[in-house]
């Protein structure tokens, strides 16, 4: 993580004390100093995750962030999430988790085989389709019965 900090030119005391911020939101902290080769899939995903915004980018992109991790981990990632977009900052992320995709959105784009089948907010998709819910309007869009 601090590798990554460094190659954003963190400055040192900075980038110590955003690493020991993130081992903190996403419980990392008794395996922030060890090296990831047996981590296991989620504590690889967590590092992956901390090291992407070590430098506390206005804008992230994020394709499947809480695949592979446990309940607890996924929570820390969407509070981070809806945190960050308290600050104002741009969340741009893939998912295939509708839920998900309806706690943490403000705007949702539909990608069906490699275009975009729609853009909207949630409530816009769900009456311009007549659906009720954000699924339902992704399979209708992606031609599949539901």
């Amino acid at each position: 993580i601090e590798y990554f900090g460094e190659l954003n030119n963190m400055e040192k005391t900075k980038l110590k004390e955003r690493v020991k911020e993130l081992s903190e939101i996403f419980g990392m902290q008794e395996f922030i100093n060890r090296r990831t080769g047996k981590f296991s899939r989620g504590m690889k995903q967590k590092v992956a995750f901390a090291r992407s915004i070590v430098h506390n980018p206005d804008i992230m992109l994020f394709d499947e962030p809480t695949a592979g991790l446990d309940v607890s981990a996924i929570r820390d990632i969407h509070e981070f999430i809806l945190d960050c977009k308290k600050d104002g900052k741009t969340i741009i992320f893939s998912s295939h988790t509708m839920s998900e995709v309806e706690k943490l959105c403000d705007k949702v784009g539909i990608i069906h085989k490699g275009k975009l089948a729609d853009y909207g907010t949630i409530p816009e998709l769900m009456a311009k389709y007549n659906e009720k819910s954000l699924e339902e309007v992704f399979i209708r869009l992606a031609g599949e019965k539901i």
